[in-house]
């Protein structure tokens, strides 16, 4: 005989919705990075500021035409990456149809055209360097040479890194078994960065290419 009372049953534990770890420390990376920017643009605007003369000879020696298009290019890798990171989501690591049928792309085909974009950029920017040395406009030659060439120099190295991040994130989506959320998780962690990295770029095109057409 059973008893006709029954204890009720203890209510299932549920686990607090914790931040990924991750996400967290990219994040607060990123802060980081973005004070060592804004320091590099402090510099150059007091630069600027006491060599005024200096900056308004000099600054007519830059491509603005070829920085702008490979700065639309940079911005466009952005919005590729972005569809990567759509397909990372659903867990469609490559493509389920043709090449030419861009709506059946998969994440990796959409990081593999960001890193073209990124590569393009990098190409270009060291292209306008070089022109710009061959005119005289070196790193040790002044301080616009020195200004222009450290800020736009680390980021150049910041887009580089993020095209090893692009690599990465696509070799590991080739050798792992089973495409998981950890591989998902990767791709979005990367992206961040490489937005990052083009919302500084867009800054960094406004103060030292367009600026000096405005003052």
């Amino acid at each position: 005989m059973t008893s006709a009372t029954q204890a009720p049953a203890a209510p299932a534990r549920t686990l607090p919705n914790r931040p990924d770890m991750v996400s967290v420390g990219t994040m607060v990376w990123l802060t980081s990075e973005l004070m060592f920017f804004a320091g590099l643009f402090a510099m150059f605007f007091t630069l600027r500021s006491t060599q005024g003369e200096m900056w308004a000879v000099y600054s007519q020696e830059l491509d603005i035409l070829l920085a702008g298009i490979i700065t639309v290019i940079l911005v466009a890798s952005s919005f590729t990456a972005q569809f990567g990171v759509f397909a990372a989501e659903r867990h469609q690591p490559r493509r389920t149809g043709g090449m030419l049928s861009v709506k059946s792309w998969g994440m990796v085909e959409w990081y593999i055209l960001s890193f073209i974009l990124g590569a393009i950029f990098i190409a270009g920017q060291s292209y306008e360097f070089a022109v710009l040395v061959s005119h005289g406009v070196s790193i040790q030659a002044n301080a616009f040479g020195s200004a222009f060439y450290i800020t736009t120099g680390f980021h150049g190295l910041h887009v580089i890194g993020g095209l090893f991040a692009f690599l990465y994130v696509i070799a590991r989506a080739y050798f792992s078994v089973k495409f998981s959320a950890r591989e998902a998780h990767a791709a979005v962690v990367v992206s961040y960065y490489w937005h990052f990295v083009d919302v500084v770029w867009i800054a960094l095109f406004g103060i030292v290419y367009i600026l000096p057409l405005l003052v």
